[in-house]
């Protein structure tokens, strides 16, 4: 699938084929997504596990849901519960020399063994390991990017996804989680029960109400053509029809016996 059309396709599937189980190759390929994504200096930031649905027991999935993480949980066959881990300076050094050898760090612009120690490491990563708040900014956004593309390598396999809270403390209890791993996202991932476009794409608003060029305050402005090229080319896709989907919803209700 072409990538725009990917980025387009990509819902929040809340219901899935609850005993249609999912390839554990198509999983790796999601993990594998994950792992090629880009991290600052090449440090470990992401960790994540992997369960089945029927390796949580009825009562640890009741436990792990949330306000607005419901039922969804229960039809999904698989959970890849994320993790930030905040030991993620230790080995730095050495990859970033690795980095280094092979010339993705080129000496153009600065990189040696003596910069890694005495510059990167000694003045960014260490202090930036030490401090709580900085640790916490650095491990959420290298492990939403990871995150990310894991959920676009699942719907190029065919996939449905989902990106829900959960209760951390009880999967720290019941995955045995070390104490150095933040917990981030719940992907709920299987085959789509509903349509996999879920009814049409959500509203968003316009970029110039979100997007800025050169300074604040200048908006961007959108060139039509790219819309209409985008449009095209299925990143951008028609928007959600209401009745539609109260339509279907009504008859996966019934299917699944949910209330309405």
């Amino acid at each position: 699938m072409e990538f725009k059309q990917v980025v387009g396709d990509r819902r929040t599937i809340r219901f899935f084929e609850p005993n249609e189980p999912v390839e554990p190759e198509k999983i790796q390929v999601m993990l594998e997504a994950a792992n090629r994504a880009s991290r600052a200096v090449n440090a470990d930031f992401i960790k994540a596990i992997v369960c089945y649905r029927d390796e949580l027991s009825d009562d640890v999935r009741e436990q792990l849901k949330t306000p607005t993480t419901t039922v969804q949980l229960d039809l999904a066959p698989v959970a890849i519960f994320w993790y930030g881990d905040l030991t993620f300076a230790e080995g730095a050094q050495d990859r970033l020399k690795e980095l280094t050898d092979l010339g993705a760090l080129p000496v153009t612009h600065g990189w040696s063994h003596a910069y890694v120690d005495e510059v990167a490491y000694a003045q960014v990563v260490e202090p930036l390991s030490k401090d709580t708040t900085a640790s916490i900014w650095a491990v959420s956004v290298e492990c939403g990017l990871a995150i990310a593309q894991a959920m676009l390598a699942g719907v190029d396999e065919g996939l449905g996804v989902g990106l829900h809270a959960f209760n951390s403390a009880v999967a720290k209890e019941a995955l045995g989680v070390p104490d150095t791993w933040l917990p981030m996202w719940m992907l709920l991932v299987g085959y789509p029960a509903e349509d996999r476009l879920a009814g049409g794409q959500r509203p968003r608003r316009p970029l110039s109400e979100s997007y800025h060029r050169g300074r604040y305050g200048t908006r961007w402005e959108e060139i039509p053509e790219v819309t209409e090229r985008l449009k095209k080319e299925g990143m951008i896709q028609e928007p959600m029809d209401a009745e539609a989907r109260a339509r279907e919803v009504q008859a996966l209700a019934e299917r699944f016996g949910l209330p309405l």
